[in-house]
């Protein structure tokens, strides 16, 4: 399949099996995420990958809503920068995680973004102190959000682009 073959059928998964997401996978994912463009080739990004079970059913707390699916994840990877290094972490880290979004689905592995910069834990925290306290990172280390992955319960339709969509592409000017 060809990318954009990739991208049309690349849906956030919430729901997945107790298959486990081999180890070569999960090296291709982080490896793609590895390897995204950031300005000026700083590569701001530090990446924890979670796969105990106990953690990640801790981590599912780091937000009031929308982080439930950690519980049944086989894994998660918790993307932050360091933002002494540049004022454009959050883009850089932005495309490491849709890299790895993109490379997961194209090995047939589940995953879903969640947002985890400017975000609140359940205990009313913000998500970042939250697994800053779980997962010990450093202060200068910023949260932008945690993808989590695992082998999909099922499968959605791809995504086509609409009418709609295409009325949004402007030529020349707006």
């Amino acid at each position: 399949m060809d990318l954009l073959g990739t991208m049309r059928k690349r849906r956030s998964v919430r729901t997945y099996t107790s298959e486990m997401v081999s180890e070569e996978n999960m090296t291709k994912i982080l490896e793609a995420g590895l390897l995204a463009a950031s300005g000026k080739a700083i590569r701001p990004w530090e990446m924890i990958v979670v796969r105990d079970k106990d953690m990640l059913r801790k981590m599912a707390d780091s937000r009031d809503k929308g982080a439930k699916m950690l519980e049944s994840a086989d894994a998660a990877v918790v993307v932050l920068a360091d933002e002494t290094k540049t004022d454009v972490w959050t883009e850089d880290c932005s495309v490491a995680m849709a890299n790895m979004h993109l490379m997961a689905d194209s090995l047939g592995v589940g995953s879903c973004w969640v947002q985890g910069r400017l975000r609140v834990a359940v205990d009313g925290s913000s998500t970042e102190e939250y697994l800053r306290k779980l997962l010990g990172f450093p202060e200068n280390c910023r949260l932008e959000a945690i993808l989590s992955l695992g082998m999909p319960e099922g499968s959605l339709e791809p995504r086509e682009v609409t009418e709609e969509l295409w009325a949004k592409v402007h030529k020349e000017t707006y």
